[in-house]
């Protein structure tokens, strides 16, 4: 199996909307932005499927260093390889790279945010940065595409955020700031308890108009110029805001005990549509 192999095989197997939209990127960009997509993967699995925390800082660290590696130009990971053509080409920044790691680090010890300013500094290390890597992947002509690719990115956490409030609470993290559990009456204890209530529809509401506005302000920020290059995330923009709505229409107090998914064959024709119409 070839670098680039791994890489789409681990893409694929996520059952992620992105991977819906790489599939329609000319070759180059296909093959850089899937070993990214790959490297985010990696290193969240670190965090997710490992129990023992030193074990997971250890591998973090081990990530670190082979950053180090693919810089050097002697990677020695399947993923790191098959980044290693695109980080000269693409002038992929190191820093942002270490930012993902940082915080994915970040789920090891804090698993609640007082304010959704704390939040909001999580969401840009995991997030926002991958979307400023995947806009430079696309293509940037305008500089202001970078506005439009951090908000983004931070959008689509908070959706992610807001779909997986259930098996986060499984794992005993809570993303919702306290803050905002406090204004709407909803304590932790009853969101571990996986226990639906109005005030949590209510709360659940208030973070899917946060998300919808996030959609909104990224949009209106994309230059013109730039939105041919940048329609794999318009594509994925689609895919998301369609997961809000069903969240929205289907009762968002239900995202406690299910985790909603938009099928295949959907995100494929809102995939085609987007990139045909964007």
């Amino acid at each position: 199996m070839t670098p680039d192999q791994y890489c789409d095989d681990k893409a694929a197997k996520s059952g992620s909307s992105f991977y819906a939209s790489f599939r329609f990127l000319p070759e180059p960009t296909r093959l850089a932005i899937t070993a990214l997509y790959a490297f985010c993967r990696e290193v969240d699995d670190v965090v997710d499927e490992t129990h023992d925390e030193g074990v997971a800082r250890t591998t973090l660290n081990w990530w670190r260093k082979e950053i180090a590696n693919l810089y050097d130009g002697t990677p020695q990971h399947p993923v790191t390889r098959a980044l290693k053509p695109h980080v000269a080409r693409l002038q992929l920044p190191r820093e942002q790279l270490l930012q993902i790691i940082d915080g994915m680090e970040m789920d090891l010890t804090q698993a609640r945010y007082n304010s959704f300013a704390d939040l909001r500094q999580y969401c840009y290390l995991v997030a926002s940065v991958v979307g400023l890597l995947s806009a430079r992947i696309f293509g940037v002509s305008n500089p202001a595409t970078y506005v439009y690719a951090e908000k983004l990115g931070l959008a689509f956490q908070l959706t992610n955020i807001i779909r997986d409030v259930g098996e986060d609470a499984r794992r005993g993290r809570i993303y919702l700031p306290v803050e905002e559990l406090q204004r709407f009456n909803v304590p932790a204890a009853e969101l571990l308890a996986y226990r639906e209530s109005d005030n949590f529809r209510d709360l659940m509401l208030f973070q899917i108009e946060r998300a919808e506005a996030l959609y909104a302000e990224a949009l209106a920020a994309l230059p013109a110029e730039d939105r041919k290059a940048q329609r794999a995330g318009l594509v994925m923009a689609a895919i998301y805001r369609a997961t809000l709505d069903e969240i929205k229409l289907d009762g968002p107090q239900k995202v406690l005990n299910q985790r909603l998914s938009l099928g295949g064959a959907r995100k494929l024709w809102l995939a085609w549509k987007t990139w045909m119409f964007a």
